[in-house]
């Protein structure tokens, strides 16, 4: 089996094999402009705006562009978009997931010398493309248009051209669409470089209290209830902190479906993450039920679960009913004079099974 390694070998500029002259990405992208695979949006010529309707001004009260030293600032501002000859190269940049000081100097570099910015949706970025002062050239790539817009930036790649992807908030590809147009790239030879920057899951992990030395990201759960439970009763064994993101209308049903399938666990709810009103919640599943009854879900969540301690995986793997049917689990507990319902939602327990697959299971039988 092959195992390719990629080496950038990227210079201090990360753009050593840039050539031409001023103008010739603008050129290039509105030779583009009118197909069909692209939704380019021009940058606007109106007066800068700062975004703050839904980006956030620095801890402080100021712009996060005014810390940059003024040197830098001058330099950054000073180049322009060029072609590269060859192939392209496709950056993956981080951007702020609240406050605007998230954005690195490189960051901000990469976006304006970029042939053209790849957005999740270009609105969002667009306001904080106005903040930087930068002026490239956005395209539109997310779900829905993935399968047209991708092949298409992979060729303008595949002919020189260096695109820059970013999501509405983090590091792109995790997610989200991103992890597409990775893949197109790395198929076509394209390199692909990471431009670090903000992640809400490892900005809350370091920050909840749950061990960081082994831990598991899963992302969104499904919405279908019972994909949902399978997936947790999947999960149920591991060991290092499970992190998941979770909408503010899917969160309280969320947790109630971890507390039935592994018990009362340490949790904690990262919201706001970087921005003025910052908050985390530790503490037990059920003291988050309760807490979010009487304060409403609000804002996106970071849920960080603690996983199955090594005494428990111990105890499981040694279970007296190892060796018994789900009927026969069951009937041990109805033998012991609970009910049915008790006996199964004893033996989902103790399996780590959600309740409904037991009973669908001993109804067939």
């Amino acid at each position: 089996m092959n195992f390719n390694i990629q080496r950038s070998y990227i210079m201090k500029k990360d753009d050593q094999r840039i050539i031409g002259k001023e103008g010739d990405a603008a050129d290039t992208a509105e030779n583009i402009k009118g197909r069909a695979a692209l939704e380019v949006e021009d940058s606007p010529n109106t007066e800068r705006q700062t975004g703050a309707d839904t980006l956030q001004k620095g801890a402080y009260g100021h712009d996060a562009i005014s810390s940059i030293p003024e040197q830098v600032q001058g330099r950054v501002r000073s180049r322009k978009p060029e072609k590269s000859i060859g192939m392209g190269m496709l950056y993956l940049v981080g951007t702020p997931i609240g406050n605007l000081e998230d954005m690195t100097y490189r960051a901000v570099r990469v976006l304006k010398e970029a042939d053209l910015i790849a957005a999740e949706d270009t609105r969002q970025t667009r306001k904080l493309l106005t903040h930087f002062d930068i002026s490239g050239r956005l395209v539109s790539y997310h779900e829905h248009n993935k399968q047209a817009s991708g092949p298409e930036l992979v060729r303008l790649m595949s002919e020189g051209q260096t695109i820059a992807l970013v999501s509405d908030a983090g590091l792109p590809a995790i997610s989200d669409p991103g992890h597409d147009l990775v893949r197109l790239a790395i198929e076509a030879g394209v390199t692909v470089v990471p431009i670090p920057g903000a992640n809400a899951a490892l900005s809350a992990l370091i920050a909840s209290g749950l061990p960081t030395d082994e831990f598991t990201f899963i992302g969104f759960l499904p919405r279908d209830k019972k994909d949902q439970q399978r997936e947790l009763a999947r999960l149920a064994p591991a060991q290092g902190t499970l992190l998941f993101y979770e909408s503010p209308h899917r969160v309280v049903r969320t947790l109630e479906q971890m507390l039935e399938s592994w018990g009362d666990r340490e949790i904690c709810l990262a919201r706001e993450l970087t921005k003025r009103y910052e908050e985390f919640g530790r503490g037990r599943i059920s003291g988050a039920l309760a807490h979010l009854g009487e304060h409403p879900p609000q804002g996106e969540y970071v849920v960080l679960v603690e996983g199955r301690s090594a005494a428990e995986t111990a105890e499981a793997e040694a279970a007296w009913w190892k060796e018994l049917s789900l009927e026969e689990h069951a009937a041990h507990y109805m033998g012991q004079g609970l009910s049915k319902k008790e006996a199964i939602k004893k033996t989902a327990s103790d399996r780590g099974l959600p309740k409904r697959d037991v009973y669908n299971e001993l109804l067939q039988n």
